[in-house]
């Protein structure tokens, strides 16, 4: 897991555009995942939200930009005395938008490691853990100047690989579900 996160993190210092005229940013973000796998059906009406964290950081050219973006989700399936669960991302992203004025809309699409665990007994003397590679796909808004603003979106993530419990496929069952997050745009 280490050897691949790590990997993926070269890879993408290594393929990071530099074009002159590229700002590089940071934007930590909270949000909350729904639809899918997810606890929540829908983006609205879920009073069962849990939150889940994480940060972006990247550069941002004219119109064309590249982000390593981290998420880590906690109860993501839901938690219980019997169980408790969680998903982390890690993804290397294209970022497509213009500047117009103090406002930039962009899409954005990607391709990294989705990591889903479920820990079935207080204990932990079981549990479940799903590696794999996926894609992501959304867009959102950066509202603010070069320096400071606040960044929102919405992504759609999914997995490549079926999803296992215990070492048996569940054929056909890949992890997939959708984030709402808004953040604090850093630009340097």
């Amino acid at each position: 897991m280490k050897t691949t996160i790590l990997g993926l993190v070269a890879v993408t210092m290594l393929l990071m555009p530099r074009p002159a005229a590229a700002q590089g940013f940071i934007t930590p973000f909270m949000g909350f995942n729904f639809g899918g796998d997810a606890k929540c059906p829908e983006v609205t009406g879920c009073e069962d939200k849990s939150t889940n964290f994480g940060v972006a950081i990247g550069t941002l050219g004219p119109v064309l930009g590249f982000e390593e973006e981290f998420n880590y989700a906690k109860d993501f399936f839901g938690s219980t005395p019997a169980y408790s669960s969680s998903v982390f991302t890690l993804m290397s992203n294209v970022v497509i938008g213009p500047k117009i004025t103090l406002v930039r809309p962009y899409f954005v699409t990607g391709l990294g490691l989705i990591k889903s665990k479920v820990e079935f007994t207080p204990t932990s003397l079981l549990d479940n853990s799903n590696n794999g590679f996926g894609w992501n796909i959304g867009g959102g808004v950066i509202v603010g100047g070069e320096h400071i603003g606040v960044r929102g979106d919405i992504r759609y993530f999914h997995s490549f690989k079926d999803l296992d419990l215990l070492g048996f496929s569940l054929g056909g069952q890949k992890l997939d579900f959708g984030r709402a997050s808004v953040g604090l745009f850093l630009g340097f």
